[in-house]
């Protein structure tokens, strides 16, 4: 891979964040209801949300605050909360890191089960077990995540049961690691149901493809065993497109994590959106769009290093 082609790549990525940016900024000035009104309360007066709005700089024009915001951002100044009163980089940044947990604990699950269970369903295809892999794909597919969440919430967090908590997080520094891991079990699971019926179908047709070409009918008949194929030669050339749709399911985990950690009560990324949207803490609102849309921005651009990685043919100039 030239360093040209990734570089040009990053230029890319920084102008879509410039524009994202901007329709994030002037898309957040449409919302209804007045910010100052809303932390004020009901009962403030005409004068006093005008003094707010005034000392927020909420009325200034909208391009003038856009321009200061995106100043802000170069310089490291991405503004404060009005809801929480603090910067709202470092309160993102914090529940970026909880919800990446998460994810990272998803798609790690997700490799582990789902590309094994396409690729099994793919050599004994219109078997028990390729039937069953299917049948349980379209159940997860059907399935959204807040039921999903539901039904392991009623089977495995009963309080008879004590298997694990109801929602939440804790640090390892405050309980230890297993109410550390007990808080991450179930939303991870959750997410990892969803994703594995997407991946694990992707794999199987895949598979079911590559084990039809010619050089794979040439390992068989050089005498490999069937395991040598199907993991060393078939599997790689099969995962591309596997590839894409975890890049692809990394909009999803941005999207899914924000329903399953308000299910779980569980402090992430997604539930301190909901409480930025319902508090219409505008600076908290934009930071944390902006900082979604460029991991969503990153995430395609590290599927496509990855091709590159995993098949020698392609080459980026």
């Amino acid at each position: 891979m030239h360093i040209e082609y990734f570089l040009k790549r990053v230029l890319y990525i920084v102008l879509i964040l410039v524009f994202v940016s901007a329709l994030i900024f002037f898309l957040t000035q449409v919302l209804p209801g007045n910010a100052a009104q809303m932390i004020l309360g009901e009962h403030a007066t005409p004068e006093q949300v005008a003094a707010l709005s005034a000392r927020m700089h909420l009325d200034r024009p909208a391009y003038v605050q856009y321009a200061d915001w995106a100043l802000g951002i170069l310089k490291g100044d991405w503004g404060t909360s009005f809801s929480i009163g603090q910067p709202v980089l470092g309160l993102a940044l914090t529940a970026l890191g909880r919800s990446a947990l998460l994810g990272i604990v998803a798609l790690v699950l997700v490799t582990l089960v789902a590309i094994p269970l396409g690729v099994i369903a793919a050599a004994r295809r219109a078997g028990p077990i390729d039937v069953g892999v299917s049948v349980t794909s379209y159940i997860g597919v059907a399935l959204p995540e807040f039921v999903t969440a539901t039904l392991l919430l009623v089977l495995f967090a009963r309080p008879e049961l004590g298997l694990f908590p109801a929602g939440g997080y804790k640090a390892i520094s405050e309980g230890g690691f297993w109410a550390f891991a007990s808080h991450l079990i179930l939303p991870a699971i959750t997410l990892t149901i969803v994703m594995t019926a997407h991946i694990s179908r992707q794999t199987r047709s895949e598979m079911v493809e590559v084990l039809e070409s010619d050089y794979v009918r040439t390992a068989r008949l050089k005498g490999l065993s069937n395991r040598a194929v199907l993991w060393r030669h078939a599997l790689p050339n099969s995962l591309l497109p596997t590839i894409t749709i975890i890049a692809l399911d990394v909009g999803y985990l941005i999207g899914g994590i924000l329903v399953v950690e308000e299910v779980f009560a569980y402090p992430g990324i997604g539930r301190l959106m909901v409480l930025a949207i319902q508090n219409r803490d505008l600076p908290l609102i934009q930071c944390i769009a902006l900082l979604m849309s460029a991991i969503y921005a990153f995430a395609n651009l590290a599927a496509d290093l990855s091709y590159a990685w995993l098949d020698k043919r392609i080459q980026y100039e």
